[in-house]
């Protein structure tokens, strides 16, 4: 009598899902970092959350199921880590970037000054909301400092997040907005007309931090290294983010 054994199949360990809420300006290099991280990882599916720093922050304080937080500034991020919902190891700056001022093609307005220019004609100017928004929050320094907000705070009118200041220019709903430059390298559509003194307003960084109520505390890890890697590196200086 002939006993045949049948092998197994050795089957594929389930995925796990790592999720990530990121500033929505980080949402393109963050796409194609995912790529190349899964490609070297098949046992780690990346979703990502993006949106407003300020909302995304307010998402983890509600319970929101986060393994991964990366901010646009340090106060949203100092926010949740007063409140003891992230891993304080695990806080990094993964990058820098710069804050400028977009608006049309044709429209190069850098022989004025920002005083001169924002000034003229009852003009409309686009900024993230101030209370949420973190390149809101540093436009609004930065126009305090030149001592201009509360000369333009009418023609002012508020984005939920960075890239719809964006779309506010590409579709003619705003004269001028304040993006990163970052986001200011995905438009064909608009243009940089000066890029802001950094002494007008604070740093613009991008800290991370793993969420402490993670089930993936070992991946977040591994991800947020990869964050730090010199490959990761040059991909942010590809799409105009600096490295600190």
């Amino acid at each position: 009598m002939m006993i045949v054994s049948c092998s197994n199949k050795q089957e594929k360990p389930e995925k796990i899902t790592l999720t990530i809420s990121a500033a929505i300006s980080l949402s393109d290099v963050l796409e194609e970092l995912k790529q190349l991280y899964e490609s070297d990882n098949d046992d780690i599916e990346i979703t990502y959350n993006f949106g407003g720093s300020g909302t995304l922050a307010q998402q983890i304080q509600q319970g929101a199921p986060v393994d991964l937080f990366i901010s646009a500034n340090d106060q949203w991020m100092n926010t949740l880590k007063s409140d003891q919902l992230i891993v304080d190891n695990s806080l990094t700056t993964v990058a820098t970037n710069e804050l400028v001022i977009v608006g049309p093609p044709g429209k190069n307005k850098s022989d004025n000054s920002i005083e001169q220019f924002l000034t003229e004609n009852n003009l409309t100017i686009a900024i993230g909301h101030p209370d949420t928004v973190p390149a809101g929050i540093y436009a609004k320094q930065a126009l305090d400092t030149l001592d201009l907000y509360h000369i333009l705070e009418e023609n002012i009118i508020f984005a939920k997040d960075v890239r719809q200041v964006l779309t506010y220019i590409e579709t003619g709903n705003a004269d001028y907005g304040f993006v990163y430059k970052s986001d200011a390298y995905t438009s064909d559509t608009s243009e940089i007309i000066t890029t802001l003194d950094t002494a007008l307003h604070d740093q613009v960084t991008y800290p991370a931090a793993i969420i402490a109520n993670t089930k993936h505390k070992k991946e977040a890890t591994d991800f947020l290294l990869f964050l730090t890697s010199e490959t990761t590196k040059d991909v942010l200086k590809t799409y105009g983010f600096s490295i600190k």
